[in-house]
């Protein structure tokens, strides 16, 4: 069993549809934990074209704050517990007005991972393969999203890779008829 499983990928490459298709073949009661917020209409439309896509059956939990809360809260054996993304948790927990928060959240996340019941499917962004950022803002997150990957990379048996809709295992294998 794997649990839990970081996908990472580029903006539109796959990697939220491979994390669905791997909830579905898992079997379990899937919950779909969403940690965006729409701001504007075309994140809007994001979130709207990801709801559209995803089974009904699925239950939906928004949350853009306290993720290691809602997985400890909702994770159990017989549940598969999709995240989607931790990019955009990443963005909500450096931009809170309470300083602490990133790293509280941060600390949390990690120390819970190793430790939920069931199925955890991570999907985020990586951002670390282009040019330098040129704002402050723009530089942390860049350098903190990666930081998080590495270290959730490393708690996680499975770590995935998706471009142009291909999944690559970087850590553990892609399960059979899922790529």
């Amino acid at each position: 069993m794997y649990s839990p499983t970081l996908i990472l990928g580029g903006a539109r490459s796959g990697k939220s549809a491979l994390a669905e298709r791997l909830a579905e073949a898992s079997g379990k009661t899937t919950f779909y934990l969403a940690t965006g917020v729409a701001g504007d209409g075309e994140m809007a439309e994001r979130i709207a074209h990801h709801r559209a896509r995803r089974s009904a059956e699925w239950t939906t939990i928004e949350e853009p704050l306290r993720l290691a809360d809602t997985l400890v809260e909702y994770a159990r054996e017989d549940r598969c517990l999709l995240v989607d993304c931790l990019t955009l948790w990443l963005t909500q927990v450096l931009c809170d007005a309470d300083p602490a928060c990133f790293a509280r959240e941060r600390t949390a996340l990690l120390d819970c991972l190793p430790h939920l019941p069931g199925e955890v499917l991570l999907v985020s962004n990586e951002v670390g393969l282009g040019v330098v950022p040129m704002g402050e803002l723009s530089r942390r997150f860049v350098d903190e999203a990666g930081r998080l990957h590495q270290a959730i990379a490393r708690l996680c048996p499975r770590v995935l890779f998706v471009s142009a809709g291909l999944p690559f295992a970087l850590k553990g294998l892609v399960p059979e008829g899922i790529a």
